[in-house]
């Protein structure tokens, strides 16, 4: 009898728990705009502080390549740094930068590419992730 006691306490307060906050959002950036970089820097900083188990991804194509490009990024030192959390992650689009002449070399360290910005957001959209369109 105590063994049932204890398991309907066990499987009573299992359910009673708060759940683990289960965040992730992608943050669509397709400005060059150096507002709308710092918009999302500030973004990924205080979610990263007030949920620090959240998972954020930065896709950047059209424009927004410019976050994430040596020698025009205004919040370079940001992103790496940001690049370096395994739970952030900053994703530009192939044919963007193939549109705009660039190569992985021109990416900022920890930036990754994606073959299509667009359908990197959709997917992640069908994942479940929530869904930022950067605009300051």
């Amino acid at each position: 009898m105590k063994k049932i006691i204890f398991l309907l306490g066990v499987l009573f307060f299992s359910f009673a728990a708060p759940a683990q906050p289960n965040y992730k959002v992608v943050f669509d950036l397709t400005s060059k705009d150096s507002n709308d970089q710092k918009a999302v820097i500030r973004w990924l900083n205080e979610v990263s502080m007030a949920e620090p188990t959240a998972q954020m991804e930065v896709v950047m194509y059209g424009q927004g390549l410019d976050l994430v490009t040596k020698g025009k990024s205004a919040v370079s030192d940001d992103v790496v740094k940001l690049a370096a959390n395994k739970n952030i992650a900053f994703k530009v689009c192939r044919v963007a930068m193939k549109a705009h002449n660039l190569t992985e070399n021109d990416l900022l360290q920890g930036v990754q590419t994606v073959p299509d910005g667009i359908y990197e957001v959709i997917s992640k959209q069908r994942e479940g992730w929530g869904y930022i369109k950067v605009k300051n």
